[in-house]
């Protein structure tokens, strides 16, 4: 039986979406003809680049002494940006506070301060979103509706996951006071809660989806 000419194979697999490599071929000149055919073909797929988008992380929010702010913080990565997913409640109503990354995952002090300064990798001066340079931690103010509960949504493209600027492993700590953009730290004040940012199990999968369909939406930019 005669084999299909070389270009026959080629084009064939070419037309399918296939990379194709030619590994080894043979000349036939029976029946003084003369033609090629391929012998051995590869498929190569390039192998995708595993940026994290789509991985979740999640910080539980606890109160620290003598506070009563609680809940969660989902960060979810996306393809050049970080979103923020809050929903704490425990506040007073109507009130704003200041929301930053800290440098260090340990909520264990009574008063949150375990959890180190603003998580500032770049040693930049703080500031306020959108404007940069700022720390990476500086994620501006929350507010507080009038059931003193906070849902809120953002997005950061200066930090990430486990890219640059990772904060999993850093802490969430949420302050007594408006962060007015004043240095060195923003005067927000004492730390009525505080978690440490982990990333997303099996078990914390369905609350945080669940938490992050009913947040409203604001973007910001460094």
């Amino acid at each position: 039986m005669r084999r299909a000419p070389w270009w026959m194979c080629v084009a064939l697999i070419a037309a399918c979406g296939s990379e194709v490599t030619v590994e080894e071929a043979e000349v036939d000149r029976d029946s003084g003809g003369e033609h090629t055919e391929v012998v051995v073909v590869r498929e190569e797929v390039p192998a995708e680049e595993d940026d994290g988008v789509g991985q979740r992380a999640i910080a539980e929010m606890a109160p620290t002494e003598g506070n009563a702010a609680s809940g969660t913080v989902v960060f979810t990565q996306q393809e050049g940006s970080l979103k923020v997913t809050v929903n704490l409640s425990g506040f007073a109503p109507g009130s704003s506070h200041g929301f930053h990354v800290h440098e260090t995952g340990d909520c264990s002090a009574p008063d949150g301060s375990s959890a180190g300064g603003h998580y500032n990798p770049e040693g930049h001066d703080h500031d306020m979103p959108p404007d940069a340079p700022r720390h990476a931690g500086d994620m501006g103010n929350i507010a507080a509706d009038a059931d003193g509960n906070v849902s809120q949504e953002m997005t950061f493209t200066n930090i990430s996951l486990e890219n640059a600027n990772a904060i999993v492993g850093k802490a969430v700590i949420v302050h007594a006071n408006l962060d007015d953009g004043g240095q060195p730290t923003g005067n927000a004040g004492a730390r009525l809660a505080c978690g440490v940012i982990q990333l997303e199990t099996a078990e914390t999968a369905p609350e945080a989806a669940a938490e992050e369909s009913a947040s409203d939406e604001e973007t910001m930019a460094p």
